[in-house]
């Protein structure tokens, strides 16, 4: 699912397979001590040595021991992975927030790639690139026809190599040229700003090593620039998760001390562990021994919040939704989240490859788990004033073949699609669909968010109150037959 669950991806950024989890990394593979099962080994040789002598063609050993490995990781559940080179790379690179490609903010319109938003001081943005443009041609190649992610993947590429963008803007009469050198992009995962006087907006695009400190920064300009903020917004919408220690900052920034934000449990004795509010859960041993968020205005603690979140939310957003709303810290506003509660831990093989394996679920402060699930919002309120749009087609962890179950959850579907078809199902609806800005003055969800604050009414979502509507009419007819009954 990825990147798709995305309304817009950023260039470099790439696809790292499966939802970003709420990740883990570990320097080297655990040594299995478990008994190997000979006969099975022996049934794996024997079908090795058979694709090398009777297969049509030759095939490397490097192949297909590498394809055996991978199969037999990804045949677990839909996050679990074998990291080649190339994967290994990306995905440390989008943990950092660092990337090698343009800088810019992109959607898919009418079949072209449409530029949200230029990242200051990126090359796109010293070509001179805007919001608005439309990429139609990226080299020779035409962009129509293909997705958003064969287009991102396009305009990424090794530093100091080049590109050439065809741009339509609509003041130009004739298309535009930009060459562009690829550099390594370093992008904030958190955007912020005053949205109203006295309501501020946070965005957490996705949760990377340095998410942390700018959350603290972004904050810490809001209360300059406004002193009296008398709410905030914390839009978690489509972040599809990241690294752990993001998740337990941004809770803490807004919870009391010490308190626990997320438990985990598994089968090895480190994966049943309790994460807490605390410096030692949310920074890195890399990091400065200082606390990124010790310095925050108290009143952050206590400000009136909302957290914005849909099926696109999940993971490391979850855990983060899952604490404000067990604490009755903020009120939880949108749609059903993702339900991707489970752990991936980076086990290095070599060098430059590693498995990224399940080792755990999470659960909330409550003991509710997120896996197959989700967290479900206090408020029901659709994508668009006119219903949920592309959020209410989306599929979720819970309709993914080979997804790890809900251990308290009895009654749990099964998975139905392959995560690729949803990949492939979610491009095309792409490419029909505008991309929504989000904290745009267009965003209906975060204008009833602040509806929310200011205790004015908030339009709850259709399809919930048709529900709500409907189980009156149920408990009102048993009422009558129970009073029916006693008569």
């Amino acid at each position: 699912m990825g990147s798709k669950l995305k309304n817009f991806g950023l260039i470099g950024l790439g696809v790292i397979a499966g939802i970003a989890g709420s990740m883990q990394f570990e320097a080297n593979a655990q040594k299995s001590t478990a008994n190997l099962p000979v006969d099975e080994l022996r049934q794996l040789a024997d079908v090795f040595g058979l694709i090398k002598s009777d297969y049509v063609e030759p095939v490397e050993d490097k192949k297909l021991l590498t394809e055996a490995i991978s199969g037999m990781v990804a045949s677990l559940d839909p996050h679990s992975a074998y990291l080649d080179k190339k994967a290994f790379k990306e995905l440390r690179e989008g943990t950092q927030g660092r990337f090698v490609g343009l800088g810019i903010e992109v959607g898919m319109e009418d079949g072209y790639v449409k530029v949200i938003s230029p990242i200051e001081d990126s090359p796109a943005y010293k070509a001179g690139l805007k919001a608005g443009d439309l990429i139609t041609r990226l080299d020779s190649t035409p962009v129509k026809g293909m997705t958003l992610d064969e287009a991102v993947k396009r305009m990424r590429g090794e530093p100091n190599t080049k590109i050439t963008l065809t741009v339509a803007r609509k003041e130009e009469d004739k298309p535009l040229i930009f060459t562009i050198v690829r550099q390594e992009i370093r992008v904030q995962s958190v955007k912020a700003k005053m949205v109203e006087p006295g309501y501020a907006w946070l965005r957490v695009s996705q949760f990377q090593e340095p998410t942390v400190d700018d959350l603290a920064k972004k904050l810490t300009a809001l209360y300059s620039q406004e002193p009296n903020i008398k709410g905030i917004v914390l839009d978690l919408r489509n972040d599809p998760g990241g690294v752990l220690p993001g998740a337990i900052g941004v809770s803490a920034a807004f919870l009391p001390k010490d308190v626990p934000v997320v438990s985990t449990n598994g089968q090895l004795p480190d994966s049943k562990a309790t994460f807490y509010a605390r410096r030692e859960f949310y920074t890195s041993s890399r990091a400065a021994t200082s606390d990124p968020l010790a310095k925050l205005p108290e009143a952050v603690k206590k400000v009136p919040m909302v957290v914005l979140v849909n099926t696109g939310s999940a993971s490391a957003s979850e855990i983060v939704a899952g604490a404000l709303q067990d604490y009755k810290r903020a009120t939880i506003m949108g749609s059903q989240t993702f339900g991707k509660g489970s752990v991936q831990t980076i086990r290095q093989l070599t060098a430059d490859t590693a498995v990224k394996l399940t080792t755990a679920r999470y659960y909330t402060p409550n003991g509710r788990s997120i896996q197959a699930k989700g967290i479900v919002p206090d408020l029901m309120v659709d994508e668009t004033a006119e219903g949920d749009g592309l959020n209410g087609l989306r599929l979720r962890e819970a309709d993914l073949q080979k997804h790890l179950s809900n251990d308290k959850d009895k009654d749990e579907v099964k998975g139905k699609v392959d995560e690729l078809e949803e990949e492939q199902r979610l491009a095309a609806l792409e490419k029909k669909r505008k991309p929504l800005e989000f904290g745009s003055k267009d965003d209906f969800q975060l204008a009833q968010a602040l509806n929310h604050l200011k205790g004015l009414p908030v339009q709850l979502s259709k399809s919930k109150v048709v529900e709500s509507k409907k189980e009156t009419t149920i408990n009102d007819e048993d009422k009558d037959k129970k009073h029916n009954d006693k008569k």
